[in-house]
């Protein structure tokens, strides 16, 4: 059996940091002790150093592309630089092509998966107008949840007939996940601005394009009708503080039915920043005002708001340099989403153990994830460890994403990932990555 000891590390985990040893057997943690002695060869020792570990991160939202998008990226592409970014498992969005909207199609990708993907992995079905019957077929230990768009995306994805939404409200008895924005405001705002600009609308009128307005109408629904069937709701990256007032903290979260995700670009962008970065930061929903930002910030940390993920979203460069109306709306960022949010750490904004708790506990709580998202014996052995005093400098040549390009190109982070390990195995080490071991599917206990 494999065995990875790893000595003199802080482990942040479940509130608290606290210096130990950990060893590995095989793909679980079999010990956490303030000094492990090993009397069963072979093994591996990794020093720490007194450098942070923790839980490998949980990203519940990421478009990987594939299958019929796989000139901006697939599987095993986006998940090498998942895993270089401290991220050993993720949940991937539907709107594929063809759509993840029948059995065949979620299987087809599991397939994918299970020979390509090097951290583990569960596929979001997808809702339509009309495939309620197809959605009962799931069995509710496969798959995290049923993604609705109730605004546009790739395909036949559109969930906009209101007599649809409520029979998958009142039918489905999984967490149902909505990307929210209301399509006919956004269609009204697009005509003015289209009418005056023509195609090439200039990017900065985005957020008043797909609008803090567009984002609440649609919550309010999403919340409202979970309110009405007693649903459970994951609302998926918040971006206006105007939405805040539709969720609460006064449960605990195992006990929550309604509950929030905000994105990396949401915490790091602002509207101030479109002049710097042009298309590089549209996304949908709207990077929208250095106020609605600080809300977000302050959300987290008063728990209104449960998960942090990435939305990672890759398009090919020479698409986002088509004008508006055809630039496509996304980004990739899974291999940056950690040291993007040490960055917030760095300047005071959390705290490790809350940057823990939202991208690796909440997730494996909300979701009901089998034996991951925290550091605990005979848990598997899902773990990063980082350097949070090492700068380095994002360029092309340290990028892993296919499309090669990042919002963040010339960045200077303060932190560093040291090395990454997925079910035991060590996929990632000082900027290599080790593709001989694939992830897991992952399970969910219901």
């Amino acid at each position: 059996m494999k065995r990875i000891l790893i000595k003199n590390c802080r482990i942040v985990n479940e509130g608290k940091i606290y210096e130990s040893d950990i060893l590995v057997e095989g793909k679980f943690i079999s010990k956490i002790e303030s000094s492990i002695k090993i009397n069963k060869l072979p093994c591996k020792i990794l020093d720490a150093e007194g450098n942070y570990l923790i839980p490998g991160i949980i990203d519940d939202q990421v478009h990987f592309r594939e299958p019929g998008l796989t000139h901006k990226g697939n599987i095993f592409s986006e998940s090498r630089a998942a895993v270089a970014g401290g991220i050993t498992s993720y949940f991937e969005m539907p709107n594929t092509v063809p759509n993840t909207t029948t059995i065949q199609r979620l299987d087809e990708k599991f397939e994918i998966a299970k020979n390509t993907s090097l951290a583990n992995y569960s596929f979001m079905f997808g809702g339509t107008n009309s495939n309620l019957s197809e959605i009962l077929k799931n069995d509710i230990n496969d798959i995290p949840a049923v993604k609705l768009f109730l605004g546009s995306s790739t395909g036949n994805m559109l969930v906009d007939n209101l007599k649809s939404i409520e029979n998958i409200f009142q039918n489905v008895n999984i967490p149902i996940a909505v990307h929210c924005e209301d399509e006919k405001t956004i269609k009204n705002n697009l005509i003015n601005y289209y009418e005056k600009y023509g195609e090439d609308i200039p990017i900065q009128f985005h957020p008043e394009i797909r609008s803090e307005e567009a984002c609440y109408i649609s919550s309010s629904m999403a919340v409202n009708l979970a309110k009405k069937y007693n649903t459970r709701l994951h609302v998926f990256h918040l971006s206006t503080a105007k939405e805040l007032e539709l969720f609460n903290n006064n449960f605990p979260l195992k006990n929550k039915m309604i509950t929030s995700e905000v994105c990396i670009h949401h915490l790091t962008f602002t509207d101030a920043d479109y002049k710097i970065h042009g298309p590089k930061i549209k996304w949908n929903p709207a990077i929208k005002t250095g106020t609605d930002k600080e809300a977000l910030w302050k959300a987290i940390n008063n728990d209104l708001v449960d998960v942090i993920a990435t939305d990672h979203a890759p398009h090919t460069f020479s698409e986002k340099l088509n004008p508006y109306t055809k630039c496509p709306s996304g980004g990739p960022l899974v291999q940056h989403s950690l040291v993007s949010v040490l960055e917030g750490f760095h300047d005071r904004k959390i705290s490790l153990e809350k940057i823990v708790e939202k991208m690796c506990h909440n997730p494996s709580i909300l979701f009901d994830i089998d034996k991951r998202g925290f550091i605990r014996e005979g848990y598997y052995a899902d773990l990063v460890l980082f350097d949070l005093n090492n700068t380095w400098k994002v360029t092309k040549e340290n990028l892993f994403y296919k499309c090669n390009w990042s919002p963040f190109e010339n960045k200077i982070f303060k932190s560093k990932i040291i090395f990454t390990i997925v079910n035991g195995n060590i996929v990632y080490r000082n900027g290599k990555i080790n593709d001989s071991e694939m992830g897991m599917k992952i399970r969910f206990n219901r």
